[in-house]
């Protein structure tokens, strides 16, 4: 009979066999965890790498219909699906540019983290409520632009 070497993991120091102790059937295993940041630069290549919108339809289509209706409360207003989708698009696109703006901002003042003040200071460099709202303070102005815009495709 030839001797066979064998490893030090499946025997003890007495020649018998280790026993090997394995976990209760009903145990549950803890979820990994993975270190700070490291979670959040994986979504960050997702969303970058996705076209999907970010905010879900139909909270947006509420808040589009309650802005609206705050502006304009005489009537009882309808908008095509495609319209608003336009608008989410549009919401989505501002939102994803500011926050790049800002956190150019945030990197300039040597933090990593976005807060208040570059919003603030965002808002205050591109000068976004004078420029927005001035020429739609009254309806008639409004009205005035979409005629002169159906006009032009005419």
């Amino acid at each position: 009979m030839t001797r066979t070497k064998t490893s030090c993991s499946q025997r003890t120091g007495d020649g018998k066999p280790r026993r090997t102790t394995k976990p209760p059937t009903g145990r549950v295993r803890k979820p990994r965890r993975y270190r700070p940041g490291t979670v959040a630069l994986r979504e960050i290549r997702k969303y970058q790498k996705s076209t999907e919108l970010l905010i879900q339809k139909l909270p947006f289509q509420r808040l589009l219909r309650e802005v609206v209706e705050t502006l304009y409360p005489s009537g009882n207003y309808r908008f095509q699906s495609t319209a608003i989708l336009a608008m989410q698009e549009a919401a989505e696109m501002f939102l994803v540019t500011m926050f790049e703006k800002c956190n150019l901002i945030a990197i300039h003042g040597k933090r990593v983290t976005v807060q208040d003040k570059d919003v603030q200071l965002w808002d205050r460099l591109i000068g976004f409520r004078e420029k927005s709202f001035t020429c739609f303070n009254n309806h008639n102005s409004l009205v005035e632009l979409l005629d002169d815009h159906k006009n032009s495709m005419n």
